[in-house]
């Protein structure tokens, strides 16, 4: 599967000048292609992002989330999502589940990483459980 140069742009954007708060991408099955699908302003938040995963369908996401320690010091950690909803074509989530690990290795600065199925296991508690 073959990636987007924009893919690697738009997350070199967000993980150095901080300009987007979620990329999210999608395989384009015609072009064999990892391309990104949207992006969110820094000013959006988790929900925001939440909103944008599809119920039905597949998706790579980043997102940088903000938190601030108990040593109350500003932080920042990337996330790299595979969300592959249940209710997915089997299809499709084979495709992304073989295509991932050469996706992420084009993404240099993932902090962490989820696999998600349903939004409880993307939910803001688990991304600030994870964060610390």
């Amino acid at each position: 599967m073959a990636v987007d140069d924009e893919c690697k742009l738009r997350f070199l954007e967000l993980k150095a000048r901080r300009t987007h708060r979620f990329i999210i991408y999608k395989i384009d099955e015609k072009k064999k292609m990892v391309v990104v699908e949207k992006v969110g302003e820094p000013v959006l938040n988790y929900d925001d992002f939440a909103a944008t995963l599809p119920a039905n369908e597949c998706r790579y996401a980043i997102f940088d989330y903000d938190f601030v320690t108990e040593e109350n010091c500003q932080k920042s950690k990337i996330f790299f999502i595979a969300w592959s909803p249940d209710t997915a074509r089997v299809r499709s989530k084979m495709i992304y589940a073989s295509s991932k690990e050469r996706f992420k290795r084009e993404l240099d600065g993932i902090q962490v990483e989820l696999q998600a199925t349903d939004s409880a296991e993307v939910g803001l508690d688990v991304i600030q459980g994870r964060a610390n």
